[in-house]
């Protein structure tokens, strides 16, 4: 038993992935490649992936949504969850990065059930809503520019179906919310997104120490 999260050392995370990390060998390419990657940082953590991988199981998800992409490891592992009938929407404007993603993809053999829309994440968001895409999805996955936090969370819960679940990513954001003094627009921005889904009757909530943080919010 212990009443606070257990503090990750370095040779205890080095276990944690020895004696639970069942990371495809695509994936563990496509992540040491990205690692080599300007802004490798943004890369998640292959547990987190693991663990995103089995969230869209134990949701039975078909329709998911990404937004921020990056190299697309998060995607893969969310298209490699879905049965043949799934589909997922990636919201990305970087072509070099997500040119990596797609030979990954199609290495993978998931490449035609990712639809990647290279555009303004936010312009991907407006369209689906205008062509009645609206409470039809299943799972959505949040990764992108964190100024636009709030703006992605709203759109996610109007396109998410009632049951179902929104993963937002670095909600801890190295730490920088819990300090006060830190007002740089980023951590602003988490900072004001922590506290209002923390108090918004929308959605059941659970943010979790995994990676950067990771919050869980299930539409009611």
């Amino acid at each position: 038993m212990s009443n606070k999260t257990l503090p990750l050392t370095d040779a205890l995370h080095r276990y944690l992935l020895d004696v639970s990390l069942r990371e495809s060998d695509t994936l563990r390419r496509l992540r040491e490649e990205t690692a080599q990657v300007r802004l490798a940082i943004m890369q998640i953590t292959p547990e987190q992936g693991q663990f995103m991988q089995l969230l869209v199981h134990l949701t039975s998800a078909k329709r998911c949504l990404e937004i921020g992409t990056y190299t697309g490891y998060s995607a893969l592992c969310v298209a490699q969850s879905l049965g043949d009938d799934g589909r997922l929407i990636c919201c990305d404007i970087n072509e070099e990065w997500t040119a990596i993603a797609r030979r990954y993809w199609a290495e993978a053999g998931v490449a035609h059930k990712i639809d990647l829309r290279l555009a303004p994440a936010l312009e991907t968001l407006n369209a689906l809503r205008a062509q009645g895409a609206a409470a039809s999805f299943d799972f959505v996955f949040v990764d992108a520019d964190k100024a636009n936090y709030d703006n992605y969370y709203e759109h996610a819960l109007a396109l998410l179906r009632a049951g179902g679940l929104m993963a937002i990513d670095n909600t801890l954001w190295f730490g920088h919310p819990a300090d006060p003094a830190d007002m740089s627009p980023d951590t602003v921005a988490i900072r004001a997104l922590n506290s209002k889904i923390k108090q918004d009757a929308r959605v059941r909530i659970s943010m979790l120490p995994i990676g950067d943080g990771l919050t869980l919010a299930q539409k009611i």
